[in-house]
């Protein structure tokens, strides 16, 4: 059985002179109070809070506009991504591309339709990475980004957090227990892109990870669909190792149709953090 920590407040140091383990970041200096609901940071003293240190706190109501604008803005960015970057990722399909192009040269005799091709795949691999990626976003702001405390406050072994900077809401992550295998998944962690390599992300996972301890859950797990190595690496400083990746992978609200299929590949890769 888990119990539901008490209102807990991470203050985080940003030491300008001093160089933190993550390559990039500043090395942080953190400090965890346990303290009542009545004594967790209320706006106004948020925003009172120096500007060098990142409070972690639980979400509250007034923040569901920031939240749902990090979140949308952190899943814009993977249109690209996906749609570009995301290709080296598949050789099979960079095969197909080519060939594409070969046949099209074969069936106009036309060097500049040839030359033309390659533009007009990548084209389609943007339009569908952005219709595709609507569309998850869509089913997540309906779902439970839509009401964060049914989602995570209410239900015991879940919570949200957010990250606090300079009195505004700057990063969060979000916990949710699973009782079927007793381990609790990380989820929704995002950092609003002016503020990051600060080590903000690394922070939230601690929580998350501090969170899991404290409620007796036996590990911690995530799925991601993140293209960039970054995102990988961070996981892989907190501790996390990759369990199994998925090349074709379906996010929610695809409809796998053949286009679908043709331009739009994302791989999709596990973690776990066994306590």
């Amino acid at each position: 059985m888990h119990f539901s920590s008490p209102k807990m407040v991470c203050e985080t140091k940003i030491v300008a002179d001093e160089h933190d383990a993550i390559p990039g970041t500043k090395k942080e200096s953190m400090m965890w109070s346990s303290t009542p609901a009545s004594a967790a940071l209320n706006p106004a003293e948020a925003r009172d809070v120096r500007k060098d240190v990142v409070y972690i706190r639980e979400f509250e109501c007034g923040d569901h506009e920031e939240v749902r604008r990090i979140f949308y803005e952190g899943i814009m960015e993977r249109i690209p991504n996906t749609a570009f970057r995301g290709l080296r990722q598949h050789p099979k399909t960079q095969f197909l591309y080519a060939l594409l192009t070969v046949m099209c040269f074969f069936v106009t005799k036309s060097v500049t339709l040839t030359c033309c091709a390659p533009l007009f795949l990548m084209g389609a691999r943007y339009f569908y990475s952005r219709k595709v990626i609507h569309s998850y976003l869509d089913c997540a702001l309906h779902t439970d980004m839509a009401d964060i405390e049914a989602y995570y406050m209410t239900p015991t072994g879940s919570c949200f957090w957010v990250a606090m900077l300079d009195g505004r809401v700057v990063g969060i992550v979000a916990a949710q227990g699973r009782e079927d295998d007793n381990s609790v998944e990380l989820r929704r962690m995002s950092v609003d892109s002016r503020y990051r390599g600060k080590g903000i992300a690394k922070v939230l996972g601690r929580r998350v990870l501090e969170f899991a301890v404290r409620n007796n859950y036996a590990a911690v797990v995530l799925g991601t669909t993140a293209v960039k190595l970054a995102a990988h690496k961070l996981y892989e400083s907190l501790g996390f190792r990759r369990m199994d990746q998925s090349k074709d992978y379906r996010l929610p609200g695809m409809r796998r149709t053949p286009l679908e299929r043709l331009f739009f590949q994302i791989r999709h890769s596990r973690y776990r953090l066994q306590l």
